[in-house]
């Protein structure tokens, strides 16, 4: 019955608002003309950040529009390819960072989440048409945009400041707010295809939009129709991702132990993980070390990476390179969209909005691998040089077991059972009815119910069964045949889940029985259910003459809003039972609903005086109270003053909130397998906080181990993933930011079709939801003031060698952030005679400051110039147009960015000059369209014109590792 409590209260909005509108039809208010000197009619402008109906000059907030023309003129059909090249969306999770390892989440695999300010995904609004849109991941509030038809955009709206006040939680970094088309009229087919010059990385793109008016005008119908494909890219179709032009920084090795003033880490190529092969690493000593290859060969380990974390050069080991998997996942998408208003009468309007999206998407990123495996000597597979080597007893001595049989360690990557890989299929379903219109010339109304829901179906190929796999590997030779196979078939009461049991032989490469890869592997499949109902309703207008001040009628806005979230997980059998390689994942479920009651309120005090062409002011406050945490308040003040018409200044100060999502609450207990990098190695103490090397000197004192010679990095055992275990938090309350925003807009009269826009912004988030990594959960507990924070008891330790060998994750209201910067765009349009029109946009960022303090009273930690926090950035486009033909340049660019943190380089060279930054980002892209007659044309584009490529030792940073991208379209307007 909950679950309709909105169908029922919007039913009964929209039937009050029919029965206005049928009953009382001679009321016709739009045609009653008011006198030439009394008030004027409210005029319907949509403006992102107000429910006010006014024009978008007379309001405070600064907001960049990405416009249909510039994202046609882009040559992107996928919308958040083309917003994360703006400054402010320069963090968001799309493309490269959705796919292969970069995946963190079951079922986020060709997910694209917006992230303003990079402050994070969950703390960035994403609105259609000024609602809200159902989350694409369990658990999350962000919106993925891959649901997004990119045809059907009018203008993406990023607002920064106040949002809060007007919309509700969430934006506490900003919002950006998707403007749909509406009132279409005709057919409109547009395709697209393109390639990279490595021949991989195609999309297909199309999109259908018919629309009608009908009902003498008064009603407007339209239904889209948007088709995508990107295909997957794996990294090693990329020569530069290929050994052996592959590389990375890693520990000097002429300079152990480190000499002040050299550099520590240098470049290497033909890296490998260490003491590991996709052959088999065999270590017939247990000292840790390898001695044979799987195929019976002596183990080369090459030259070994000393304090670098477990890698070598050459050697047998497993290559870095194309570890990784995919580059880019493949993704299908297909999208139907309906849209549509009906007038009724001059009171009422009814509209509606209607989608089905559904998205597939698929990734390869790494095989499973096994680190020092015992496998008994009786192992019919051992190579018999490698049986000639075992050392009687040294297995007891190892495991301390007298009773222990003999035999070997192997640690094996194992590519011959194929590369794990995801594919999930979401499919959202968003509904938005409502009614709007006018009570008089200064009153309007709107209600709309907004129902969204996101069904993903996660697929995982190629997950390891772990009770199947032991027993595969575990092979013996059967008596009554003289052939290997499992022990556990030979056993007198064989466990029925491991019947038909094929033996996997792990001494060598492609060794193994291709039948025994679908008994020790599994296609398991979850299921996750994400569902939001939004039902609100609001009045807005102006008082007319009753408050009225020279610059006009006092505008005003009141509502209320009702919100319910629920996210529901349903893991595999398998995955529930942590029967898998992926380890133990947890079914996962949470809801929570907000009531909501909202004002807002515009004072135009002066217009048109000597020295104030414009004053006006505004405020705004919502009060919401969560079922999970309670009451919270947001506001907002803002003001603009133009002394003169071409020069208008303008500011905000708010106060914003986000909630905790239901993941961070809800979330259950689930392991999880990482790797370290001990903060306390005698080769990481000076790369942290001043306070690091003192801690971890306690920490490791108070467990009986010498500080100064603590070095795991050098140690086969230290290699090995932990097992730790994360959660939500049911503690959790809301985080609070101030914001402020100050700029100036120019249009001068002396220069047509020209503006200019500065905006300085700058936000402070406290008791901010923070979820660390295990690897800086393991930095944050020894760079605080002391041990006695937050973190430490999160992380375990092994009494008796002092490495790390248990975490807990969890969120927790413990962090305080801050960003600030300076915001730019330039607008102008230039009209000549023979030479044709010119548009040209810029839109540039300055970041003056980012930090983030992980506890009160610890050191800030800037993360300003660091990847993805460029200190500047910027976009360009001009469009030039003469007759027939269209021109579109563009350039996306940010200022080199630093590979260490500022405690990394503090007092020290950690890398010689050239390495020190990551370079530039420059990505020009170039467009030509052809109008063959009215209605058809023509487009051919190239995007990274001069084929820019990553940085040495990134995958795809500062620019994609796509390369260049030629494609072709078509467009056609009945």
């Amino acid at each position: 019955m909950k679950d309709d409590i909105g169908v029922t209260h919007v039913s009964a909005v929209l039937t009050a608002a029919l029965w206005i509108g049928i009953f009382c039809p001679d009321r016709d208010l739009r045609a009653q003309e008011a006198p030439a000197d009394g008030p004027q009619m409210i005029k319907e402008i949509v403006v992102t950040g107000t429910r006010i109906q006014r024009s978008g000059e007379d309001f405070a907030n600064p907001i960049v529009a990405v416009t249909a023309d510039i994202i046609e003129h882009s040559g992107r059909t996928n919308i958040a390819d083309l917003l994360s090249k703006s400054p402010a969306l320069l963090g968001s999770k799309v493309g490269d960072l959705t796919g292969g390892s970069n995946t963190a989440n079951v079922g986020d695999v060709g997910v694209n989440n917006l992230d303003l300010r990079n402050l994070g995904e969950n703390r960035t609004l994403v609105l259609i048409d000024g609602r809200r849109h159902v989350a694409g991941s369990q658990g999350s509030a962000a919106v993925d945009t891959t649901s997004i038809p990119t045809d059907l955009i009018e203008s993406v709206d990023v607002l920064t400041g106040g949002a809060s006040a007007i919309y509700g939680a969430d934006g506490v970094s900003g919002v950006v707010n998707f403007r749909m088309k509406r009132n279409l009229e005709g057919l409109t087919v547009r395709a697209q295809t393109g390639i990279s010059r490595y021949g991989d990385g195609t999309n297909q793109f199309a999109a259908v939009t018919y629309g009608h008016n009908f009902a003498d005008g008064r009603a407007n119908a339209a239904i889209a129709f948007e088709y995508n494909v990107d295909s997957r890219v794996y990294d090693q179709r990329r020569p530069f991702l290929r050994d052996p032009g592959a590389g990375n920084l890693y520990r000097n090795q002429y300079d152990i132990p480190h000499t002040h003033g050299v550099p520590f880490e240098i470049p290497y190529h033909n890296v490998r993980y260490a003491d590991s092969s996709t052959k088999g690493a065999v270590d017939v000593t247990f000292d840790g070390i390898p001695d044979f290859e799987g195929s019976g060969a002596v183990y080369d380990r090459g030259m070994i990476l000393q304090e670098a974390g477990g890698y070598t050069i050459g050697g047998s080991s497993t290559p870095v390179a194309g570890y990784q998997g995919d580059l880019f996942p493949g993704v299908r998408r297909y999208i139907v969209n309906g849209i549509g208003h009906f007038d009724l009468n001059d009171k009422v309007t009814l509209f509606a909005d209607a989608k089905f999206a559904e998205v597939h998407a698929r990734s390869l990123s790494q095989p499973n691998f096994d680190v020092l495996q015992f496998i008994n000597a009786d192992n019919p597979f051992i190579p018999q040089s490698i049986r000639n080597a075992i050392v009687p007893g040294a297995a007891a001595t190892y495991f301390g077991d007298p009773n222990q049989p003999d035999g070997v360690l192997v640690t094996r990557d194992n590519f011959d059972m194929g590369i794990n890989s995801e594919e999930t299929r979401r499919r959202t379903v968003r509904g938005v009815l409502g009614a709007s219109g006018t009570l008089s010339e200064h009153l309007r109304y709107e209600a709309s119910y907004v129902y969204g829901v996101t069904n993903a179906r996660i697929e995982t190929k190629g997950n390891r069964v772990t009770p199947r796999w032991l027993a595969a590997i575990d092979a013996v030779t059967d008596p009554a045949t003289g052939k290997p196979t499992c022990r556990s078939n030979l056993a007198p009461n064989p466990d029925p889940f491991l019947a038909g049991c094929i033996p996997y032989n792990i001494f060598g490469d492609n060794v193994r029985d291709p039948a025994a890869i679908p008994f020790v592997t599994t296609t398991d499949i979850s299921y996750a259910k994400i569902s939001q109902q939004v039902l609100s309703g609001s009045i807005s207008g102006d008082l007319g003459n009753s408050l009225r001040f020279s610059g006009g009628s006092v505008g005003y806005a009141v509502g209320a809003e009702y919100r319910r979230e629920s996210s529901d997980f349903t893991p595999d059998a398998l995955l529930s039972q942590g029967l898998t390689w992926l380890g133990k994942v947890a079914p996962a479920s949470g809801a929570f609903n907000v009531k909501e009651v909202f004002a807002e309120v515009n004072v135009p005090i002066l217009a048109d005086r000597p020295g104030a062409h414009l004053l006006s002011v505004g405020s705004a406050a919502r009060l919401s109270d969560y079922s999970t945490i309670g009451r919270t308040a947001t506001w907002k003040f803002d003001g603009i003053y133009a002394p003169i018409a071409s020069v208008s200044m303008r500011g905000t100060y708010a106060q914003a909130v986000r909630a905790p999502n239901i993941a961070e609450l809800f979330a259950p207990s689930s392991v999880q397998n990482k790797f370290f990098v001990d903060p306390c190695d005698i080769s990481q103490t000076g790369s942290g906080s001043s306070t690091r090397a003192a801690n971890c000197a306690t920490l490791l004192t108070a467990l009986g181990i010498d500080p100064t010679t603590f070095q795991p990095s050098t140690s086969t055992i230290s290699s090995i993933a932990v097992a730790g275990v994360s959660s939500g938090n049911l503690k959790l309350s809301e985080e609070t930011a101030r914001t402020w925003t100050a700029g100036v807009v120019w249009k001068p009269a002396f220069i047509a079709n020209f503006s200019a826009t500065v905006d300085w912004y700058n936000i402070r988030i406290k008791q901010a939801i923070s979820t660390p990594e295990p690897q800086q959960l393991s930095e944050l507990c020894v760079d605080q003031p002391s041990l006695n924070n937050p973190f430490c008891p999160l992380i375990t330790r092994d009494p008796k060698n002092g490495f790390i060998n248990g975490f807990r994750v969890k969120p927790q209201n413990v962090s305080n952030f801050q960003t600030a910067g300076l915001d730019a765009t330039i607008n102008y349009h230039i009209t000549t005679h023979s030479t044709g029109s010119f548009d040209l946009q810029l839109v540039g960022n300055y970041i003056s400051r980012l930090e983030f303090i992980s506890t009160p009273g610890a050191q800030p930690r800037s993360d300003l110039a660091q990847q993805y926090d460029p200190r500047y950035s910027g976009v360009f486009n001009l469009t030039w147009q003469l007759s027939k033909t269209t021109v579109t340049y563009g350039v996306n660019w940010f200022s080199p960015t630093k590979r260490y943190t500022d405690a990394q380089v503090a007092g020290d060279t950690v890398a010689a000059p050239p390495y020190r930054h990551a370079k530039a980002a420059w990505e020009q892209n170039i467009q030509g369209v052809y109008e063959i007659n009215d209605r058809v044309s023509v487009l051919a584009g190239v995007n990274n014109l001069f084929d820019e490529k990553p940085e040495f030792g990134y995958r795809s940073y500062p620019v994609s590792a796509l390369g260049r991208f030629f494609y072709v379209g078509a467009k056609a307007h009945y």
